[in-house]
């Protein structure tokens, strides 16, 4: 496999190694939401951006509640949920101009849950091309942006267009 040097990465690397526990419990208690990649929170549940993203400006909502069952999440619960994923693409449209999104929520590990006991959507932002010869041919990911620079996008965008979510 071919390697791209990234030095950005290891720093959120090394970090993410010494979480134990659930990281969509521990990170929203640390309160250091940038440097945890938390958006924005709600009463039930908060959107955060992958740190192993797919594409930049992946996002994920996840509950507070500590359960990989969807239906131990309340109505209200779901509603928020649903209400943030759905503001995650009003953001992510507004700032990147995607051409389409994947929405995603993979519960088990044969569904290809990487978090297996707290439920969580994906929000993927997709562009025509954007999957293009390095992941098929040379095994390689590339993303043109660092997290903290697509963090800070975000966080404005988030502020410009205000709470409507």
């Amino acid at each position: 496999m071919e390697r791209l040097w990234a030095p950005w990465r290891m720093e959120y690397i090394e970090g993410c190694d010494k979480i134990e526990g659930c990281i969509f419990c521990v990170l929203p208690a640390r309160g250091d939401d940038e440097k945890n990649l938390i958006l924005l929170r709600g009463k039930h549940s908060f959107m955060m951006m992958n740190g192993f993203p797919y594409n930049n400006g992946h996002l994920m909502v996840a509950p507070f509640k500590h359960t990989a069952d969807m239906y131990l999440l309340k109505d209200e619960e779901l509603i928020e949920i649903n209400h943030l994923v759905r503001y995650g693409i009003k953001v992510l449209s507004s700032l990147m101009q995607p051409d389409g999104f994947n929405l995603g929520v993979n519960i088990g590990r044969t569904a290809g849950a990487g978090v297996l006991d707290h439920i969580h959507w994906h929000i993927v932002p997709r562009w025509n091309g954007d999957c293009n010869f390095m992941p098929v041919t040379a095994n390689t990911k590339v993303l043109p942006e660092s997290l903290p620079s697509t963090y800070r996008k975000l966080k404005a965008k988030i502020a410009e267009l205000g709470a409507d979510w």
